[in-house]
């Protein structure tokens, strides 16, 4: 079985003067400090993609920079999904014998890096080139019209609670981009950005970088296990989507839960991918996390709060901590090793046994599901 023996996190927001491969360094260097080991002991490496260093061949291009001679090496493109997507790899590798310890490391500096037209002309070419694309949307766009299928099932006003939720979390994380305090009122009366989504519903957009070191369970190295790892893709463009009410969410943790030899109830904390706030309430309620239109009132009542049944992406998420890239994610999993190693200061919660933690791609196209066992 394989485990998450060091990780790495850089702050996140605006880093000027940091590029690319100064933030996925300075993360991977972190990482291997926290597991005690050198550069020459990993042999193999995983990494994501850069919009603003979009070379074809990121993972050699890292190792060359960095220092690393890996036996094996690997670059993985799947949209906001892609960190979770890399430790379920390198969990692969391991256990297959492929490689003995892996690093895994991503990092962006997506806000200092590009212009904010250059941002928005890169993400919106996601859309499909003859259906979507011509038409102009964005991302935002395409989740705002999710979100219009969710308001008319449920109503979307308590969503709102999601992201006052994640900036409470956010003020008490060192390194977070967002920690002014917000309230549900804030968020509904924030600009307007893709109806019914405003800009409080939307996260930021973010430098930084995250790293982990992958390895084989040794009784001599600690660190939670990654049990069950899953994934889901039912579509890529939202013209396709065969549904704008259920996804490939609640398959994809079913599955990584199955393969764990557990239950959802089973679960202590979780971690959840957040890039908007319709988001984090369509896979909460998708997984079985929330009952299908609760999520937000649940939020608003404690459930998901540090000190409630179910705490929730405790660092403030991607909607307060920030959005990297394909680092975003990741930010996710080294918040839960924290929180099982019992090292998350003033937002501590009680060591989880049990964690789900579940990642999305494209318009909530592409999932990615991990369930890790505390390793202490």
């Amino acid at each position: 079985m394989s485990r998450v023996t060091g990780i790495g996190l850089t702050p996140f927001g605006r880093l000027p003067g940091l590029s690319t491969l100064d933030l996925m360094s300075r993360a991977a260097a972190a990482a291997l400090s926290d597991a005690g080991l050198e550069r020459r002991e990993i042999d193999g490496l995983i990494t994501g993609y850069s919009t603003t260093h979009p070379h074809l061949m990121l993972s050699t291009v890292f190792a060359e920079h960095f220092g690393l001679h890996p036996t094996y090496a690997h670059a993985v493109q799947l949209g906001g999904a892609t960190g979770f997507a890399l430790v379920m790899l390198a969990h692969l590798l391991v256990e297959s014998g492929a490689a003995r310890r892996i690093l895994v490391v991503a990092g962006e500096n997506r806000l200092s890096g590009q212009s904010r037209d250059a941002a928005i002309q890169t993400l919106a070419q996601v859309g499909h080139p003859t259906y979507e694309v011509p038409l102009g949307p964005t991302i935002p766009a395409y989740y705002g019209l999710v979100a219009s299928r969710y308001a008319h099932e449920h109503g979307i006003a308590d969503i709102a609670e999601l992201a006052v939720l994640m900036r409470m979390n956010a003020a008490r994380t060192p390194g977070a981009h967002l920690t002014e305090p917000i309230t549900a009122a804030t968020v509904r009366d924030s600009k307007p950005i893709a109806a019914p989504l405003r800009l409080l519903d939307c996260c930021p957009v973010s430098d930084g970088g995250a790293a982990f070191v992958i390895e084989r369970a040794d009784p001599a190295r600690p660190g939670p296990s990654i049990r069950g790892a899953a994934q889901a893709h039912t579509h890529q463009h939202v013209s396709a989507a065969p549904s704008l009410t259920s996804f490939g969410a609640g398959d994809s943790a079913a599955r990584a839960l199955a393969q764990a030899g557990v239950a959802l109830p089973d679960i202590r904390y979780a971690a959840i991918y957040d890039s908007f706030t319709i988001t984090l309430a369509i896979l909460l309620e998708e997984i079985g996390l929330a009952p299908r239109g609760a999520a937000g009132r649940l939020a608003r009542e404690g459930h998901f709060s540090a000190g409630g049944a179910m705490p929730l992406n405790t660092h403030g998420g991607l909607l307060s901590y920030g959005h990297c890239g394909v680092g975003g994610a990741m930010a996710h999993l080294a918040e839960t090793v924290r929180q099982m190693r019992g090292q998350a200061g003033a937002r501590q919660v009680a060591p989880p046994p049990l964690a789900l933690l579940h990642g999305d791609g494209g318009v909530l196209s592409s999932h990615v599901s991990l369930v890790l066992e505390n390793g202490r």
